[in-house]
């Protein structure tokens, strides 16, 4: 019996001596097929195993080895290497193949760098559809917060190589940035798109970063009470829930036997109205929030009848089902993205179809967003033909709501996505920063200079690479302006992107007031955005001094009577460029009324005048929220930021 006994106790013994000799090395997400290191610095590796287990690496024929610390543990950094690949790492049983040695660039911020090519395909679908890449890889950064502090890992997540399917996914401002630097410099790129869409600057901060801003931080502590979040995302859901089950319940045009959106519907005493009249989604004062139903009859062509087609309805405040002939074919849930939505072969038939739309709004005011395409698109490759949706529609309030409070988006909150998506990431090395942000701030302009100056210090400490390059993209024109000169939150946020990096060593300002959308927050034209991104790249992570990055650069302001003479740096990026027309300046006199001035270049300088103004002590260039008409440029064309100056006063006279 004993011997029976301590033969099986032998036997335990080996099992767990061979299933301890057998535990698997663990790897984080970022250490993954496909993935890209950074070149020509030493390259950290790490994971996890069983305590004191050895780990051991094979890459470019050297071997490198650690044993896992107590709490299993381990870090092997491998050798600089130059650019090139794909190669293969084995780490202990783990093979990690088709690596890249290359740049890997940080891509965050908020919806501008986070919008994907996909919502692009409109103006780029060609380039894309025609366009693979294996030496560009992007990794999207799942969406995590945290507030009770720094995490070590990120949610799963793979890297993709740049292929017309693949590239959909990815940020679409990153994506024509790799294309242009790649055509540049041969290197393999490497994206890491840690961006959220409405992140303000303060989620990308870490605690030791915020203690300048106590306001923040004392936000961050309120929100550290995890039954506290647990409680309001349930009393947030069950609200919108309720909403919604009020508005179905009562919508008229699902409710009644005969459906708003069925062909056969007789809508002839529906009232008239034009599409893009404020008065429907108006009682005058309030919006009218709730359900807003709306029905057109098209006429289709005998020769296209049952063909296929592109429904384009532009953008829609909030959001939106359609149908069409009675079928349901879309529908989107919030404002911001555009209306595309295929239309399936027979659906539409000779002669009369029709069309209706059943639009919510839940809080503002509802309607159709100008100046975006309400068209049905039929893509015949030798004649192509468009049915216009524009004008009078017919109409009917489905159910007048109230309406529905804002949701809490705990994403949001100071703190969290520095501690479970940049923290994350302390082990890489990168080659630099873009950073597109800055809308969500845009009511807080004037804490947002020192913000930034936290969160680039932060960063630059976090990876130990004190001169980290930071590429950041100013503002784009968006909205209206009136006719006169005006104050405005965005110039007063984009001047301090302005000044941020004028104070900031190692950082660019890519200025996008020419290539924004006065109708849209995401406008469309990411690759040129992306190609100055890279002019930015070339100057100050590539070392390439002749490369011009910036438009004009604004420094110094004198006065002339009743003139202002603007002068500019003085190296090729300020060559300006002539126009028949110099626009975009206004200037005040003492009492800071300000008038719209003339202007002029003269001798590389812009002077500056006024009747209005006989003594005048600043200025403004392209100061509102969409400074459409604004012209200064380089030669090679390159929009100057906008900027306000003011004349010194000497000492004697104050």
């Amino acid at each position: 019996m004993k011997a029976a006994i301590k033969t099986v106790l032998v036997c335990l013994f080996l099992i767990g001596t061979v299933g301890y000799g057998e535990a698997k090395v663990k790897l984080p997400v970022l250490i993954a097929d496909g993935m890209v290191l950074q070149r020509d610095t030493e390259i950290p590796v790490w994971g996890t195993a069983d305590p004191g287990e050895q780990v051991e690496i094979h890459f470019l024929g050297k071997r490198y080895h650690v044993n896992a610390d107590e709490k299993g543990a381990w870090t092997i950094q491998l050798a600089p290497t130059p650019a090139g690949g794909p190669y293969t790492m084995r780490i202990n049983e783990i093979e990690v193949r088709n690596i890249l040695i290359g740049d890997l660039w940080l891509c965050s911020g908020q919806s501008n760098m986070e919008l994907p090519i996909n919502r692009v395909m409109e103006k780029f679908r060609e380039e894309v559809v025609n366009y693979s890449n294996p030496m560009i890889r992007h990794l999207k950064v799942p969406l995590s917060y945290d507030f009770h502090g720094p995490r070590d890992e990120i949610r799963p997540a793979a890297w993709h190589e740049a292929t017309p399917e693949s590239a959909l996914t990815f940020s679409a401002v990153a994506y024509f940035f790799a294309k242009e630097l790649f055509e540049t410099t041969g290197v393999p790129i490497g994206l890491i798109n840690a961006s959220v869409g409405g992140s303000p600057a303060e989620a990308w901060i870490s605690e030791e970063g915020l203690k300048p801003f106590p306001a923040h931080l004392n936000e961050r502590d309120i929100w550290r009470n995890d039954e506290l979040v647990e409680s309001v995302k349930r009393l947030d859901r069950a609200h919108r829930e309720a909403w919604h089950h009020t508005l179905y319940k009562r919508d008229e045009g699902y409710s009644q036997k005969a459906k708003w959106y069925e062909p056969e519907y007789d809508d002839s005493q529906w009232e008239e109205v034009e599409q893009f009249d404020k008065a429907w989604g108006s009682d005058g004062v309030n919006p009218i929030n709730g359900v807003h139903w709306f029905r057109k009859t098209l006429t289709v062509p005998p020769h296209l009848a049952g063909q296929p087609a592109l429904l384009r309805l532009g953008c829609i405040v909030d959001a939106d089902s359609v149908y069409l002939n009675g079928r349901f074919v879309g529908t989107i849930a919030y404002q911001y993205p555009p209306r595309i939505y295929p239309v399936p072969e027979g659906l539409l038939k000779e002669g009369e179809n029709n069309i209706a739309v059943r639009l919510v709004s839940h809080s503002g005011f509802p309607g159709f967003v100008e100046d975006k395409p309400y068209l049905i698109r039929f893509q015949q490759p030798a004649n192509p033909y468009e049915i216009n949706l524009e004008g009078r529609w017919k109409y009917r309030l489905g159910a007048r709501m109230p309406s529905l409070p804002g949701e809490t988006f705990f994403q949001y909150k100071p703190t969290g996505l520095y501690n479970a998506i940049i923290s994350p990431l302390k082990r890489v090395p990168f080659k630099g920063v873009l950073w597109y942000q800055g809308e969500s701030n845009v009511e807080r302009y004037n804490e947002y200079n020192g913000l930034m100056k936290a969160l680039i210090n932060d960063w630059r400490t976090h990876w130990n690479q004190p001169d980290l390059p930071f590429l950041i993209v100013q503002l784009a024109n968006f909205m209206q302006d009136p006719a006169y000169p005006s104050e405005s939150d965005w110039a007063e946020l984009r001047e301090a992107q302005r000044k941020l990096v004028a104070d900031t060593p190692g950082t660019g300002l890519v200025v996008t007031i020419d290539i924004g959308e006065w109708n849209d927050i995401h406008p469309l034209d990411k690759k040129e955005v992306g190609r100055r991104l890279s002019l930015q790249a070339r100057r100050l992570a590539y070392g390439e001094r002749e490369t011009v990055a910036d438009g004009p650069i604004h420094n110094s302001i004198v006065g002339e009577g009743d003139r202002l003479i603007l002068s500019f740096e003085g190296d090729k990026s300020n060559d300006l460029l002539p126009v028949q027309k110099l626009e975009g300046f206004a200037i005040a006199g003492a009492d800071g009324r300000y008038h719209w001035a003339n202007a002029s270049i003269e001798d590389n300088k812009v002077v500056v005048w006024s009747d209005s103004v006989p003594e005048p002590v600043s200025v403004r260039y392209a100061w509102g929220n969409n400074p459409e008409k604004a012209n200064l440029k380089n030669r090679q064309g390159l929009p100057a930021s906008p900027f306000e100056a003011t004349l010194r006063v000497p000492e004697q006279t104050r």
